[in-house]
């Protein structure tokens, strides 16, 4: 990219020091989203997805989709998939290097048009994240793998019901294996399969066309074939991320905040250790609220597949920590390179010692603004979050990651109090 172009790249720019206050209406969950779309493969009937996110990788899987043979209509926060007719199983790298979550189109392809031809993936930075899992769970079903110039290409001209053990839970092998199984021949059993809400949120669709799925939310799946799957009708569950990362952000200004459309219980450990931290938290039916506190003790984490605490709210973790009042430890489990936001928090002031997955986070005071480049979608968030009480003006660029996973994140901030903006042309060109 040449030296104008990436000068003229959009950026944010927030002003600190505002309690914020008010209400915020959650989105539907992107990596709930993402594999129910893909799911929409498995039948020809038509199928329709209300409360879904209006994000880039929602369009990006939306593309894919289309290139594989299905029609789009997007009504708001309601899309609409159809079929043209023909499958055309061949995912390429254009689409799917933008996006990781392309990958499970894998699954759905194996089992519906017996073969695929899929590019690697790609996504955010951070980390090797290798499909592995996913190549030897389909393997055990029956399919035929070969790899050649960076594509995966599968032939399945019968998949068979089998038991699968994960080394480790992994959500989108769970996620891949599931939809492959629902029209393979016999029972499959998956052990030690990832149990997130998403993962529960695609079975419920998968169950609602008419596959034989049980076990959703456990680590042990059963998955009995099925000869067709139809159309259906399902609604996204709500952002559990969303939701944590505007918790945060009242509890780092000592504000007051309430969101609405979400489901508590899918944040368990982040609200525990919110309450630990000194903060209150109010909870509903479809509702939770957090009540500010001057004082933020510090507190460790370790970050784990579900129930555990989410690697998707570890940065935002560390922002709030780094304002504590004494010394806070944050593992990072899940993905080896997930510690890129932290040269930026201490370009803002932060004082923050890097040990292998380790960060020993010492609370400071304030932090200073300056201007610091987002690494990954998370890290945006968390850089905003820094923003938000920063002395004088704090400026992110690459915020392009944002618009991954968060809708209308600015807005929503503004309506709460905060002093942020986009700046989509910054050299006013």
């Amino acid at each position: 990219m040449d030296k104008a172009k990436r000068k003229s790249l959009p950026k944010i720019v927030v002003y600190g020091g505002r309690k914020l206050s008010g209400t915020v209406e959650v989105s539907g969950a992107k990596n709930s989203a993402l594999p129910c779309l893909v799911a929409t493969l498995l039948t020809e009937e038509p199928c329709v997805l209300n409360n879904v996110p209006q994000l880039d990788d929602v369009e990006t899987i939306c593309s894919l989709l289309k290139v594989l043979g299905k029609r789009i209509r997007h009504r708001g926060n309601t899309i609409h998939v159809e079929s043209s007719g023909h499958l055309h199983p061949v995912a390429p790298y254009e689409l799917v290097s933008k996006m990781r979550a392309s990958i499970l189109v894998m699954g759905a392809l194996s089992a519906r048009a017996k073969k695929a031809k899929v590019s690697l993936p790609g996504g955010c930075a951070i980390g090797a994240r290798p499909i592995n899992l996913h190549l030897q769970g389909l393997t055990q079903l029956g399919a035929n793998i070969n790899l050649e110039e960076g594509y995966v290409h599968l032939s399945a001209p019968k998949l068979y019901g089998t038991k699968i053990v994960f080394d480790c839970p992994s959500v989108g092998a769970t996620e891949n294996l599931v939809m492959a199984a629902t029209l393979a021949q016999g029972r499959s059993i998956i052990e030690n399969a990832a149990c997130e809400p998403e993962v529960g949120d695609l079975i419920n669709l998968l169950n609602k066309m008419g596959a034989k799925i049980t076990g959703g939310g456990t680590r042990t799946i059963e998955v009995i074939g099925v000869d067709r799957l139809s159309g259906s009708e399902h609604t996204i569950i709500p952002d559990r991320i969303e939701t944590g990362t505007f918790l945060l952000a009242g509890a780092i200004t000592n504000g007051e905040v309430t969101l609405y459309n979400v489901v508590p219980a899918h944040l368990d450990i982040v609200l525990l250790k919110l309450k630990e931290a000194g903060l209150k938290i109010d909870t509903g039916e479809n509702r939770v609220s957090i009540h500010g506190n001057k004082t933020i003790k510090p507190i460790d984490i370790e970050t784990l597949p579900y129930p555990g605490f989410p690697t998707d709210m570890q940065a935002q973790w560390m922002t709030l920590m780094t304002i504590a009042r004494g010394q806070s430890v944050i593992r990072e489990t899940v993905f080896e390179n997930r510690f890129l936001h932290v040269g930026e928090l201490k370009r803002m002031g932060a004082k923050i010692e890097i040990k292998g997955n380790t960060a020993i986070v010492e609370g400071v005071k304030k932090l200073s603004g300056a201007p610091v480049q987002a690494t990954d979608l998370r890290a945006s968030a968390a850089l905003i979050l820094a923003g938000l009480i920063a002395e004088k003006k704090t400026e992110i660029s690459q915020v392009h990651h944002l618009e991954r996973g968060y809708k209308n994140i600015v807005p929503k901030l503004q309506n709460l109090g905060a002093r942020i903006r986009k700046i989509d042309n910054p050299e006013g060109k």
